[in-house]
């Protein structure tokens, strides 16, 4: 469970760093999420790394982990996995946390402690700030849910994970990404 604070944006960027503390101001409250678990982190890697060659290959942009972005004036969130685009890249300075704007792309991995509430909060404050779309993995349930302003669709192991709108040709195997299996 997470302990929150209200504050606002510029007493946030004032915070320290705590090692192990991820946080995110949500309409000016503070939310402090603990370290996730080993799976959480797996799944997190396993992602991030396939989604990375990918893009570098085509030189798309960049995948970050554990990056903040400013998606309103009192709203920064921090997606598990993210991919920032060529041209958003070009307009960011790499020195300056949070990133103003909201990634192409935010991933969140779903952990026991996450709210429906919550979650459902993120994916739509993603979109609004400019995300084309958010993926919402489910270890659990062996579950992706791809939303973008077009919808939500599912994506079930055994299918494969697409998104020929960002990533023309790249396939994710969810049995990988949720166990390791090739």
């Amino acid at each position: 469970m997470s302990s929150t604070t209200r504050l606002t944006f510029e007493e946030y960027e004032k915070l320290p760093q705590q090692q192990g503390v991820i946080y995110e101001l949500d309409d000016g409250e503070l939310s402090m999420e603990p370290s996730p678990a080993l799976r959480h982190n797996l799944i997190q890697q396993r992602i991030s790394a396939e989604l990375m060659t990918f893009v570098v290959t085509h030189q798309l942009g960049v995948v970050v982990q554990g990056m903040d972005f400013r998606l309103a004036y009192n709203i920064v969130r921090n997606p598990d996995v993210a991919f920032i685009s060529a041209h958003h890249l070009a307009s960011i300075d790499p020195d300056c946390s949070p990133v103003n704007g909201a990634p192409a792309l935010a991933i969140e991995v779903v952990s026991p402690s996450n709210r429906a509430e919550d979650m459902t909060r993120k994916i739509h404050q993603y979109l609004t700030a400019g995300s084309k779309a958010v993926w919402i993995f489910y270890a659990s349930l062996r579950l992706v849910e791809i939303h973008s302003t077009a919808g939500v669709r599912n994506v079930r192991e055994p299918e494969i994970l697409r998104d020929d709108c960002l990533f023309p040709g790249w396939l994710l195997s969810l049995p990988y990404v949720f166990d390791g299996k090739r």
